[in-house]
């Protein structure tokens, strides 16, 4: 058997920098949030009184570019956007298509009616309304009167 002295090419400048560079490069959180975030609408929840809002910015969408489903408590949201553009001259034709797509799932409390979520798009903003049961709605303050 022959012992072979291993060099250990990380101490050597040039291939430090390449592998210190690949590896801030994979495990960097820009590489993801830069590519993800941008096909992925930002979303705003917020409970109040007698339901929850999930606010979801959609520009460039139609309300029909949407589906919505609830299924075992799991609330998706995902949206689907085809365009094609045709340029035809006596010369050439360009086509360019464009597609945009994105899902989104969030788990609803348990207290959540799910029959009747309600949804309105306007503005580029998707608004979803999940009402609470009744038994969860914030009960106003009573006093007690002492007799």
């Amino acid at each position: 058997m022959t012992l072979i002295k291993w060099k250990n090419n990380l101490t050597n400048p040039a291939t430090q920098n390449t592998f210190s560079d690949f590896f801030n490069d994979f495990f960097n959180d820009s590489l993801m949030s830069r590519d993800y975030f941008k096909s992925v609408p930002a979303v705003n929840i917020s409970e109040r009184l007698n339901d929850y809002l999930i606010e979801m910015a959609a520009p460039g969408f139609a309300k029909e570019d949407f589906k919505v489903n609830v299924e075992n408590d799991i609330l998706t949201i995902s949206a689907e956007k085809k365009n094609e553009k045709k340029d035809e001259n006596s010369r050439f034709t360009r086509k360019e298509f464009q597609y945009s797509s994105f899902s989104r799932t969030f788990t609803m409390p348990e207290h959540v009616e799910a029959e009747k979520i309600g949804a309105e798009y306007k503005d580029g903003v998707l608004a979803l309304m999940l009402p609470k049961k009744e038994e969860a709605k914030v009960k106003p303050v009573r006093e007690i009167k002492i007799s």
